[in-house]
């Protein structure tokens, strides 16, 4: 076996109606004062107020960040951060999307007294210096898998997003509630499902850093989610289908946070980027054509997950590699999701300036089993426009 290292959070609780246990976990992490970043949509549907109950039973002192945007740009994370150190804070809890979560990350850095580089200074990977504040991390959706991982990815200009990567961004504590999740639309459901799936994917296929933990995880991801992923689109009230899809979301999520994602995320930023496509459904759009461009490559390992999904099947690899990008086409039509980037408002003239700002994308595209380039990356887009 080639040597590998495997970083993740330090305790992960997963368990229906967790986040009543929020106060007394803060009060094992030593924080008296927390930051409880979030969203508008989270208080607009009330899903704060068990976590926020359990931190006043508990006497943890709250500030509120609920500013928090999709895609969040540089500003929300500079005015969070003061806002966090002007009240003082000792810890900082990450609570809905990933958004918030990677927010929240970013805070927990820049906000601590040990901290003396500014957000500018650490993007990029292994830039972090200094300690951060406690952090507890709990998602609201199924998908992105930031609660376990140590990546937080922020807007830095008008179409564009840069990354910070640090074992310093692993949570003191990832806390898994699937009643927080059953209220999600099934849009919203089956865009970050496919998100997680692609986490599995890409992890599993990654070029650098692919190890036997993160492929352990990525199988039992994808198994996860394939079988879940309807049932939480078309019965989102099913307890047990919520929580598998996020168990499988996080377990994706340790996976690439090891062996990291490649072209179908390097693919999807520009989308998020110029058309404000969610993360999710980004990358539902390009997975698939993403996943053929990378089968003279990749033929073995997709053979390997299809035959972790259907053990019993048979052929060779080039047919069940085909198979599941089949399979994975399938999820993507019966969970309603658009299919197209004319869509999403894409237009033929868009194109070039996508496939110029996606080969920018070099953290991710190294990781990609197939080299990529600016003609290859038009070409994806070319064939699922219209």
């Amino acid at each position: 076996m080639q040597g590998f290292s495997f970083n993740t959070v330090n305790q992960i609780l997963c368990a229906v109606g967790s986040r009543h246990q929020l106060g007394t976990q803060c009060q094992k992490l030593g924080i008296s004062h927390v930051l409880f970043v979030t969203d508008a949509g989270i208080l607009r549907n009330n899903l704060q107020q068990d976590a926020l109950t359990s931190l006043a039973a508990a006497n943890i002192q709250v500030t509120l960040c609920a500013d928090v945007q999709a895609d969040p740009p540089e500003q929300v994370v500079l005015t969070a951060t003061q806002q966090a150190i002007a009240a003082g804070v000792d810890g900082v809890i990450g609570y809905g999307g990933g958004s918030s979560m990677d927010v929240a990350k970013l805070i927990a850095l820049l906000a601590s007294p040990d901290q003396q580089q500014s957000l500018s200074e650490i993007y990029g990977v292994d830039n972090v210096h200094g300690q951060r504040l406690p952090l507890i991390q709990v998602p609201t959706t199924a998908g992105t898998g930031s609660e376990v991982t140590a990546v937080a990815i922020v807007t830095t200009g008008a179409t564009s997003k840069m990354g910070v990567v640090s074992s310093k961004l692993l949570a003191d504590l990832a806390i898994l509630d699937a009643e927080l999740t059953t209220g999600l639309p099934a849009a919203v459901t089956a865009a970050t499902g496919i998100d997680a799936m692609v986490h599995a994917i890409e992890a599993f296929t990654s070029r650098h850093k692919k190890n036997p933990y993160s492929d352990l995880l990525a199988i039992a991801a994808l198994q996860t989610l394939d079988q879940h992923l309807q049932t939480a689109i078309h019965h989102g009230e099913d307890l047990v289908a919520r929580e598998q899809m996020l168990f499988g979301a996080m377990l994706a999520g340790q996976a690439f946070a090891n062996a990291p994602v490649a072209a179908v995320h390097a693919l999807a930023y520009p989308l998020g980027g110029h058309f404000h496509v969610s993360h999710g459904l980004s990358n539902a759009l390009v997975l698939v054509a993403v996943m053929r461009f990378n089968l003279p490559q990749a033929v073995s390992l997709y053979a390997q997950l299809y035959r972790a999904l259907e053990p019993l099947a048979e052929g060779d690899e080039y047919a069940l590699a085909n198979r599941l990008i089949q399979r994975l086409e399938q999820h993507i039509i019966d969970s309603g999701l658009p299919r197209r980037l004319s869509e999403v408002g894409v237009t033929a003239a868009h194109l070039p300036q996508l496939a110029h700002d996606a080969m920018q994308q070099t953290r991710l595209l190294i990781n990609n089993p197939r080299d990529v380039t600016e003609t290859d990356a038009l070409a994806i887009y070319q064939s699922v426009l219209i």
